[in-house]
């Protein structure tokens, strides 16, 4: 007689959804744009590395924080001597802030709610129902 198996563990149910997932991204997603998605991948991955210490920063840090790593830690060296790309992350920087922002989007100002006077809630008050004797 054959062993019956049983079926529909974890690890099966995982590999299913993972590859429907991936007939779904392959659907929607040309592959030039799978192509830059994955270099962009790789470029954020990689981050901006200090070549003397070789302490990681965020691909999004900011020159200030760079700056700031390079005052407290290697004082005495060129920026260049620590990151290679330094001139490019601040021209890029100059670039970002030289480029007008979006204008902020205004939002509707609510009109206040008109305050009753203590007086009037008083009097709302005392004018209810008074409970009788029974």
């Amino acid at each position: 007689a054959e062993p019956t198996t049983m079926g529909g563990g974890n690890g099966q149910k995982s590999a299913k959804a993972a590859e429907r997932n991936r007939l779904k991204a392959e659907a929607t997603k040309t592959p030039e744009e799978r192509r830059a998605a994955q270099a962009k991948a790789q470029a954020d991955a990689a981050g901006i590395t200090c070549k003397v210490c070789r302490q990681g920063f965020m691909v999004n840090s900011t020159i200030v924080q760079l700056q700031a790593h390079l005052t407290s830690k290697h004082a005495k060296l060129q920026p260049t001597e620590c990151f290679s790309n330094w001139a490019q992350m601040v021209a890029a920087e100059e670039a970002a802030k030289a480029a007008p922002a979006a204008a902020p989007v205004k939002k509707k100002k609510k009109k206040p709610k008109q305050e009753e006077s203590l007086d009037d809630l008083l009097n709302a008050g005392l004018a209810g129902k008074k409970k009788g004797k029974k």
